[in-house]
């Protein structure tokens, strides 16, 4: 009888959201799951680590088919570095993050604490996937793509990945017969025009609520924003070597060892 894969789950909105729920369901269909998740939502976080306060681990009995569950004081990247060094003590066949209330596509992943757990997988060795829904209402339907999410993680046990690469995929909102398919992207060029809003406490003291509108700068036709905007389920290939190997030829070329 062939073994099944081990699967590590975590997320950034916290262990009890809707979000990863709906992924362990989709999870033990189809290996043995090991869920470590954040105790408290965790959203743009980015790769943060946690470095000048203590970690807790609790165990947690959410799903009775779970065995191993652990809620976790930190980070999605402590949770994933706490799940492979002191529950585990072994490489999982593959790290799956979210499911994630809300986009991460183009820039978003920057700053993603679910993409960054699914990234600091991906250092570790580990196959990964990050997954998010275009819905931030808790309350979102997550059925609707739960035969994709199986789909893709069984053609990632399959076939693997690319050294260094995670694979960040985003679904629409909408139901399951009106997504159209799934597209391979590249990351669309897009920023947030931040903006504060400025007020005053009771006290008289200054603070500030950051907000913003997102700007797509990308007229591209195989990009992520493009891909949801048009029914599709979007999936990026990222990695976590940040450098510009484009560049290296032309900086060489400055007069920086000459005197």
């Amino acid at each position: 009888m062939k073994k099944k894969p081990l699967i590590l789950v975590t997320n950034d909105d916290g262990i009890s959201a809707p979000g990863i729920r709906a992924l362990i369901s989709v999870m033990k269909q189809i290996g043995d799951v090991v869920v470590v998740a954040p105790d408290s939502p965790q959203s743009g976080t980015g790769h943060a680590i946690t470095i000048n306060s203590t970690l807790y681990i609790n165990k947690v009995n959410i799903d009775p088919d779970i065995e191993t569950e652990y809620s976790c004081s930190g980070t999605p990247v402590d949770c994933v570095k706490f799940a492979v060094n002191e529950i585990l003590h072994r490489k999982p066949d593959l790290c799956v993050s979210g499911v994630n209330h809300g986009s991460n596509s183009s820039i978003n992943v920057i700053y993603s604490g679910t993409m960054s757990a699914a990234v600091e997988a991906g250092i570790e060795g580990i196959p990964a996937i990050g997954f998010s829904l275009l819905d931030y209402n808790w309350n979102a339907d997550f059925e609707s793509i739960k035969p994709f999410i199986k789909k893709i993680t069984e053609q990632v046990l399959q076939n693997g990945l690319p050294e260094g690469v995670i694979l960040n995929v985003n679904f629409p909102k909408l139901k399951e017969k009106d997504i159209k398919g799934i597209k391979v992207c590249r990351q669309a060029k897009a920023m947030w025009a931040e903006s504060f809003d400025k007020r005053t406490n009771p006290m008289g003291r200054d603070y500030y609520w950051l907000g913003g509108k997102f700007v797509n700068l990308d007229n591209g036709e195989d990009t992520d924003e493009w891909a949801l905007a048009n029914g599709y389920i979007s999936m990026v290939p990222v990695q976590f070597d940040l450098t510009a190997h484009h560049a290296i030829q032309g900086l060489n070329g400055w007069n920086l060892n000459k005197k």
